[in-house]
């Protein structure tokens, strides 16, 4: 099959075509085999490709942590999956197991689901990652209730415009930090309920005056140490 290979550690001239590379079999009778349709591409995979694989591998290796595509093969205990269904996930790509810029993975059923018909491909690719990373942020780590008001920051990115959705979709209050107005607009569009330009308002004093004073009970925060520090005056007791 073909893949791109990370051959070293470094640019993305360290990544490189295989035209030859062994074909994913399945080993254990709760796998699935996928042909690879899209590979989603996350600031994880340049880090490792930048910094070096997870788990002491080495190059060279497959990288790439979501995917999208068919199932083609199932082991003989699989009963989520049929040949055939459509289906996205994210699996490998850290140096464990192959990634999914390939034309073919194996996953155990369970790391898959099927793909949404609303979606293509590409699309499906492109959001489980940020959807992991964003769900659990706000649902298992901060516990978003219905009613309260979340702050989320970088609210245009990549994690922060799913993290809009999800608490709007969970009945919270959300008020999103933009750097531009075009982003204003589109977190509006995602659901935002309040909208602060970081360029050109004081955070804490717009927090305090959208809140009635009483701060907010859940900040996300996927920036940094600064905003990080900015965030814990806006929190309320």
């Amino acid at each position: 099959m073909q893949s791109i290979e990370m051959t070293a550690t470094g640019s993305a001239d360290v990544l490189r075509l295989n035209t030859q590379a062994s074909e994913p079999q399945i080993e254990r009778s709760t796998q699935i085999k996928v042909r690879l349709e899209a590979a989603g591409v996350n600031p994880i995979d340049t880090k490792v490709r930048t910094r070096g694989l997870f788990y002491s591998a080495e190059p060279p290796a497959i990288l790439g942590c979501d995917g999208a595509g068919e199932v083609v093969a199932v082991g003989a205990q699989v009963d989520r999956f049929k040949v055939g269904d459509k289906v996205w996930f994210c699996h490998g790509g850290l140096g464990r197991e192959p990634g999914n810029y390939a034309q073919f993975t194996v996953l155990e059923q369970a790391e898959a689901e099927l793909k949404p018909a609303s979606l293509d491909f590409s699309e499906a690719a492109a959001a489980p990652l940020v959807l992991i990373t964003a769900w659990e942020a706000l649902f298992d780590q901060a516990r978003l209730s219905a009613g309260e008001t979340v702050l989320i920051h970088a609210a245009a990115g990549g994690v922060g415009h799913v993290a809009v959705q999800l608490a709007k979709q969970h009945g919270a209050r959300v008020i999103a930090t933009v750097g531009n107005e075009e982003n204003a607009t589109f977190v509006r569009q995602l659901g935002a309920d309040e909208v602060i330009d970081y360029r050109q308002q004081r955070l804490l004093e717009q927090v305090m005056a959208m809140t009635d004073g009483k701060g907010v009970q859940v900040g996300f925060d996927t920036v940094g140490p600064s905003v990080f520090r900015d965030t814990i005056p806006a929190m309320s007791p």
